[in-house]
């Protein structure tokens, strides 16, 4: 059912924009000069919804279609890194606004001076994975700090964690209780008093992996519980995706390992303005209005190369 309703929303879709072609050509068969502004206003709209379309079909990839999960993590350098890992989700709370995407705050360690240490956002939406699939990996800030009672540059590095959010009733995925340790905490964030009085945090460990997933947003201990079990499963099923990724890449001679050192973009605001990404060469020189969610050139340059590689 969850299926036939996509499928029923895809195609009433399409056909809502083929009756707004159709009634625009209509009008235009009418030569009335009057309505030249008006048609070309909706000729331009017609052209950006057709080229958004044409990107979407960029993304047919298992968990493209469904919700993400996007941890930010600060980097080494101390005050510098964390205020950098603050300015990356203003960043991506503003573009999922800008395109309309809900979020919910997971979870959420303050900065010791400003910015934060981590945050892990659930992105609800439709290909809400499938874009923000491109912003995965280190992202790296060159500015004047001002932090620093010098005033010297400062380069800052943050990572960027992006997961499909798996259901579930997904069967790729399986958890064994067994195999779970669950600690109970008082929470060290803001929250509200009952979030710091009472023990509602939740830190699960995966013993098999070693992996730990946190959460300690809510004022119910159930309720970090179940969202520290949703960012387990999604990340669990992003490690088993790159390790056969990685498989593949090394019977291609062609794997390697994204680390800390190898970012995927820079964020230059001294001595110039520019934000580039390395893998594409895609580059803005706006690099406020990037600050800002305008991430779109990014998102479709990273995208139109994936099939170009494919």
């Amino acid at each position: 059912m969850k299926k036939i309703a996509e499928l029923r929303e895809e195609i009433e879709s399409w056909e809502g924009l083929q009756r707004r072609i159709r009634d625009a050509l209509e009008l235009a068969q009418m030569e009335d000069e009057s309505l030249r502004v008006e048609l070309e206003a909706e000729t331009d709209a017609f052209e950006k919804e057709i080229e958004k379309r044409e990107l979407d079909t960029l993304l047919s990839g298992r968990y493209d279609k469904g919700n993400a999960i996007l941890a930010i993590h600060a980097g080494a350098g101390g005050t510098d890194s964390q205020d950098w890992a603050g300015m990356l989700e203003r960043m991506y709370l503003r573009w999922t606004e800008q395109h309309n995407f809900k979020t919910e705050i997971l979870d959420y360690t303050e900065g010791e001076e400003a910015g934060l240490k981590s945050a892990t956002i659930a992105v609800n939406g439709r290909f809400a994975y499938g874009y923000l699939k491109a912003e995965k990996g280190v992202h790296r800030l060159v500015r004047l700090s001002p932090f620093d009672a010098a005033h010297r540059r400062h380069t800052s590095f943050a990572m960027v964690e992006v997961l499909p959010e798996v259901t579930d009733d997904d069967d790729s995925i399986q958890i064994d209780p067994n195999d779970l340790r669950i600690d109970i905490y008082r929470s060290s964030g803001a929250g509200g008093q009952n979030v710091q009085k009472n023990a509602t945090a939740v830190r699960i460990t995966h013993i098999p992996t070693g992996m730990v997933v946190s959460c300690q947003n809510e004022r119910s201990q159930l309720q970090n519980r179940e969202n520290a079990m949703r960012v387990l499963r999604s990340r669990l099923m992003d490690k088993h995706r790159e390790e056969q990724e990685k498989q593949m890449a090394e019977l291609r001679g062609e794997y390697q390992k994204a680390e800390w050192g190898s970012q995927i973009r820079s964020y230059v605001l001294h001595p110039y303005q520019m934000v580039k990404d390395h893998r594409t060469n895609f580059e803005m020189g706006n690099s406020q209005a990037v600050l800002d969610g305008d991430l779109d050139g990014f998102i479709e340059a990273y995208l139109r190369m994936g099939r170009s590689q494919n």
